[in-house]
């Protein structure tokens, strides 16, 4: 047989996705998994955000839509971003997507050719750099080290840009690790993007997931950035809607013209009855947003309180988000109490799994390896056996 495209064979897989099917396969098999894995809200849709779907479907809301998506979800969007960012959209410059995933492939696919480079603040949520390598660009590593705590320097993007540079992706608050950027940070990242002529994909899928008295900022609202911005965001991460897969962009017009054209030549357009869930979402209060913010807050703590009573474990605390992403590299270079010699974060996570049988997702799935991320997601009582567990894991190591 031929060869199949390269473009798809050099892909890597999703390695959270890849760590959370192997556990779920040792649960199916009898094992005792806790996992802290996942980015995912262990809290379900609020009812009438189901109830809207579910009366679509009992109306026969269920034919074609335009391949922007519905004009009733568009406006819902359009008016989401008018009065929560502050930023004025016409309902031709949204569009919905198949959740926020498909949001970011969209607009990469837009945006980037052959051989232009695009500029990424790492540690990152991997798929950003996966999906830059399939439509032909050139992923451009902008390291943020702990000792910063994670936190991107303008001047950075000042020295990596080169004539090749064509767009950043930024992700504020950020997985896996929860940087917020203030309104200081984004202007000054805004003026150095502006002044370099270049694209911006910024992906606030967490603008509502914030533990600190800062507000989220997009950086669109920024002079010159609101024409040169792609806005990411979706419904999976504040509305407990991951399976739904319904998100949205809102970019300039002539980008968001050749992304529904694209579109309509691929998946077309998101459920509708997702759509109508969504629009049910915008429009309805954040009363339980507000409560599974709060949880999540309590959550960290806890979290955060096991780590603190473990020795050569260094963390930032998150601003946003529902990760603690924690450097564990002192640990490298020794053996488990069963014997098992650790030397990077996809061993660490694979030996605690097979271990203790405690979920978490390697620092190499988002650029670096002396981490690993540990998801606040999973309930009070499932992190107060599986800490424990993690703290017996490394204090064996030898």
């Amino acid at each position: 047989m031929k060869p199949l495209s390269k473009r798809v064979t050099e892909i890597h897989p999703s390695m959270t996705v890849e760590i959370d099917t192997l556990a779920k396969r040792l649960s199916t098999e009898g094992r005792s998994i806790w996992s802290l894995a996942i980015g995912e809200p262990n809290f379900d849709t609020s009812l009438h955000i189901k109830e809207a779907a579910i009366n679509s479907v009992n109306k026969g809301l269920t034919r074609y839509t335009a391949p922007s998506g519905m004009q009733s979800f568009k406006e819902a969007v359009r008016e989401k971003l008018l009065k929560e960012n502050k930023l004025a959209y016409t309902s031709e410059q949204i569009m919905a997507t198949s959740g926020a995933k498909h949001a970011v492939f969209n607009a990469i696919s837009a945006i980037i050719d052959e051989g232009d480079e695009v500029l990424i603040p790492t540690p990152c949520w991997g798929t950003y750099i996966e999906l830059v390598r399939f439509c032909g660009g050139v992923p451009i590593a902008l390291e943020c080290s702990i000792e910063d705590n994670f936190r991107l320097k303008t001047e950075q993007i000042s020295k990596a840009i080169t004539p090749k540079t064509k767009a950043i992706i930024l992700n504020s608050p950020c997985n896996p690790t929860g940087v917020m950027y203030n309104k200081i940070e984004l202007e000054a990242m805004a003026k150095e993007i502006v002044k370099n002529d270049l694209y911006c994909i910024s992906d606030e899928i967490y603008e509502h997931l914030i533990y600190t008295k800062e507000p989220h900022i997009s950086i669109a609202t920024f002079p010159g950035m609101q024409e040169r911005t792609v806005i990411v965001n979706g419904f999976s991460k504040t509305y407990c809607m991951t399976g739904w897969r319904i998100g949205y962009l809102a970019a300039p017009l002539d980008v968001t013209k050749e992304i529904v054209k694209m579109q309509g030549q691929t998946t077309h357009h998101p459920s509708n009855i997702s759509q109508y869930g969504a629009v049910a979402a915008l429009n309805g209060p954040l009363d339980s947003v507000l409560m599974m913010r709060q949880e999540f807050s309590e959550r960290m703590y806890r979290m955060g309180e096991a780590f603190e009573s473990i020795e050569n474990i260094r963390f930032p605390k998150p601003e946003g988000a529902f990760y603690l992403f924690v450097d564990v590299s002192a640990y490298y270079g020794k053996k488990t109490a069963n014997g098992t010699l650790v030397s990077n974060s996809i061993e660490f996570c694979k030996t605690l799994l097979d271990e203790q049988g405690v979920v978490i997702v390697p620092g190499a799935a988002f650029g670096l390896d002396s981490c690993v991320r540990f998801s606040f997601t999973a309930s009070l009582p499932t992190i107060s056996v599986a800490m424990p567990k993690f703290k017996e894991f490394v204090e064996g190591m030898k």
